[in-house]
């Protein structure tokens, strides 16, 4: 054994005997002097949580033990008189996790912060705290526009041109049925283009999720608005990009019983989609990034689907909402102009010149 060694096994046999014997103060100055030649010491990191746990120090000992358990993860060796102390730092974090969110539920409380009055970003914060929730980014499989707020759901409230268009629910809905007698079955909303790659959907060229275009790549789809007038204009109000063949895009997006939308992102980040329901049935839902919301009667759903996300229709009945998309709110006139530009070039670039 060389010097180094032998101290740590002296350091170690000090730690646990003064453990024992109820000498923490003793024990803490052995194991810091332990862990300062060695910081990743397994059973030093073990005896300073189980310490600092009976000492009534949570925050240190889950700090001690976490350091331990992530030694675990990334391959460190276990001798056998170590696995108990492991599974009593698993023990202790499970507990002093379920302590700490009862005392800041209880903060919360007497501050009036508690429950649905909760603001949404202050729940998803305490859930990501709580380890309920996964983060998630942006990543748009096209283009992204960079010091986007990364947000996966927006609210009805903060447009206020949404509620002239949720008053026309009533006969949008009545138009979607004229639509409906005469088609008996919807396009694919997943569809191969020539010249390019087939989409690797499951639902590709698939009617069960279909679609039914007002607007598509920037052109009105005239057989279709001529039956739908106060749709159309209902989308008047929208803040709906002009891009050519681009935008507006605007369409009934359908999704027949048993369909499941698998989880993929958006090509852009400089917008957010905006749905309508119009036919509702029950379990219906839409998962963006770590939140999922099923559709409400009369109530807009507008997300960012640069996010990943995915929806379902787990019912026996079909489906259907007013799909369209809007510029981000954050995103200046100016900028608009720009990002017009550089998606316009894009559609230009290579493409074949008339002879």
């Amino acid at each position: 054994m060389n010097i180094t060694t032998d101290t740590i096994q002296s350091l170690s046999e000090q730690a646990a005997a003064a453990l024992r014997s109820g000498d923490d103060a003793g024990a803490e100055s052995a194991l810091m002097k332990l862990l300062k030649i060695d910081k990743r010491h397994l059973a030093a990191l073990l005896l300073m949580g189980e310490l600092k746990a009976r000492t009534g120090d949570d925050r240190a000992a889950n700090s001690f033990y976490k350091a331990a358990l992530n030694m675990v993860n990334v391959g460190a060796a276990v001798s056998g008189d170590l696995r108990p102390r492991l599974k009593q730092a698993e023990e202790f974090l499970a507990g002093a996790h379920g302590r700490f969110e009862a005392y800041l539920l209880r903060k919360l409380q007497e501050t009036g912060l508690a429950g649905n009055d909760t603001p949404i970003p202050v729940r998803n914060a305490i859930d990501l705290l709580m380890g309920r929730r996964e983060i998630f980014h942006q990543k748009p499989s096209v283009f992204y526009y960079p010091g986007m707020p990364q947000r996966e759901f927006y609210e009805r409230s903060e447009f206020p041109w949404l509620a002239d268009m949720e008053a026309a629910i009533p006969a949008m809905q009545e138009e979607l049925q004229g639509v409906i007698a005469q088609t008996r079955q919807f396009s694919p909303y997943v569809q191969g283009q020539p010249n390019r790659p087939r989409p690797n959907n499951p639902l590709l060229d698939d009617p069960n999720w279909g679609a039914y275009y007002f607007w598509k790549d920037g052109v009105e789809v005239t057989e279709n608005s001529v039956n739908c007038p106060k749709t159309m204009a209902a989308l008047e109000a929208a803040p709906i990009p002009v891009i050519q063949e681009r935008s507006p895009m605007a369409l009934y997006s359908v999704l027949e019983p048993g369909t499941h939308i698998a989880p993929h992102y958006g090509m852009l980040n400089t917008r957010l989609i905006c749905h309508i329901p119009l036919i509702l049935p029950p379990d219906c839902a839409l998962r963006v990034g770590g939140e999922t919301r099923p559709w409400k009667a009369g109530e807009s759903l507008i997300f960012d689907d640069s996010f990943e996300h995915e929806a379902w229709n787990r019912s026996d009945q079909r489906r259907v909402i007013l799909l369209f998309e809007i510029w981000r709110p954050e995103i200046s006139e100016e900028e608009r102009q720009a990002l017009t530009t550089i998606f316009e070039a894009i559609n230009e670039y290579q493409k074949p010149v008339a002879i």
